[in-house]
């Protein structure tokens, strides 16, 4: 038996791989099993001090992303003997990670591309794991898709059930259990009762912070002193009847040295105090890696400071995506931000301190395969190098077990 704990982008192809190879699976998952689009209303809440976006059901984060697909971080695994090319060549093809055709390309996106080209920036279309076909574009990606035309880990759970897995939603893991110092088995509560499971392997993929959490209150040292996330803000302004709202969000890449900026539409953009009509906002999303200045504690709660080179790389970052916006006809005058806020969080369990290169912790059996194990912040999305990943540690097990 081996069990997964979470079932988002790490645990869904884990789930979906090895169960196609005849493994005995179970997931357990802390959330629902919910319709794509009701995914808003699971993002999670960990303390007022930080607008740190997740959400806690199956599909995980992925529910609510843009399914945004880019490889990061090659060169800093690389340093430790991970090389991911044909697990990326693997998971792309089976999402179906491309650039969006030219009739989901909306006007404000194309205003983008063209006014950062136009200043020689480093340019692209954002590479994607969405379904034209079925693509009502309606902006509301980050709410969670109406019509199911992204991919979701979701998906990859409802294979790896198909092929013989056991999901278990609604079940909160609180504890590993060791036999002789090896992991055989967690501890979850549902319904209100606590169960015990055994199992051969354990994989933990219940994202940055809980699987932090549940490593600590297992006992293993070492664990939450450094949380990453990718800190950005929203920067836009006036451009009339622009109907950004309504388009595909984030199709559109900058890569600069420090940051990446995307057409990303805010409903929280204002004039002066006053609130912007959404359909005359035209927005760009700036992001950028920060330092892991971070602890997770074994509740779960969490602390994170930024430092003075955090804030300069935003910084850089909004001025670059200001001259875009003026470019692309954006009235300067009500070019402004949203507040700061956090998304991918990781690190808490990363390669080289705390999971060798195959995940493994020191506990033998116990692995995790989430944002925790990687090593810095990706200042991109990490969805495509958590699914490499994944399929590379699947792998690794298929022939071990």
């Amino acid at each position: 038996m081996i069990v997964i704990v979470g079932a988002g982008a790490g645990g869904g192809i884990l789930a979906r791989e090895l169960a196609k190879n005849g493994k005995e699976v179970t997931i357990i998952e802390k959330g629902p099993y919910i319709d794509s689009k009701d995914a808003f209303n699971y993002y999670n809440e960990y303390v007022p001090e930080i607008d740190l976006l997740a959400t806690t059901c199956v599909g995980g984060s992925t529910m609510v992303s843009m399914a945004n697909m880019v490889r990061a971080l090659d060169e800093e695994l690389h340093e430790y003997g991970i090389d991911l090319s044909k697990e990326y060549e693997y998971v792309e093809e089976l999402v179906g990670v491309h650039e969006l055709d030219d009739s989901h390309i909306g006007r404000g996106t194309q205003l983008f591309l063209d006014a950062a080209r136009e200043l020689g920036l480093n340019t692209q279309k954002m590479p994607k794991a969405i379904r034209e076909e079925d693509c009502i574009q309606c902006g509301k990606c980050a709410f969670g898709c109406p019509v199911n035309a992204k991919w979701t880990a979701r998906d990859f759970v409802d294979e790896a059930v198909e092929a013989g897995a056991e999901l278990i939603c609604d079940a909160e893991v609180s504890e590993i259990i060791l036999c002789n110092l090896e992991a055989c088995g967690v501890k979850y509560k549902k319904g209100g009762e606590e169960h015990l499971i055994k199992a051969k392997k354990i994989i933990l993929c219940a994202g940055a912070i809980e699987s932090a959490a549940i490593l600590k209150s297992s006992g293993l040292t070492g664990i939450g002193r450094e949380l990453f996330m990718d800190p950005f803000v929203t920067v836009g302004g006036y451009l009339k009847d622009i109907n950004f709202n309504s388009e595909v969000q984030m199709a559109g890449l900058v890569v600069g040295k420090n940051f990446v900026l995307s057409p990303h539409f805010s409903t929280f953009i204002n004039e002066d105090g006053e609130k912007l009509d959404d359909k005359d906002i035209l927005s760009i999303m700036v992001k950028t890696p920060d330092e892991a200045k971070g602890y997770v504690h074994s509740d779960g709660f969490i602390q994170k400071v930024n430092t003075i080179k955090d804030i300069k790389y935003l910084a850089e970052g909004v001025a670059t995506a200001g001259y875009i916006l003026e470019k692309a006809g954006v009235d300067p005058n009500t070019i402004c931000s949203t507040v700061y806020r956090g998304a991918h969080p990781g690190g808490t369990a990363s390669i080289g301190k705390v999971v060798d290169s195959n995940l493994e912790t020191e506990i033998e059996n116990l692995f995790v395969c989430d944002a925790s194990v990687l090593p810095v912040a990706p200042g991109k999305p990490p969805i495509l190098t958590i699914l490499a990943l994944a399929k590379r540690l699947a792998d690794y097990l298929s022939v071990m077990y």
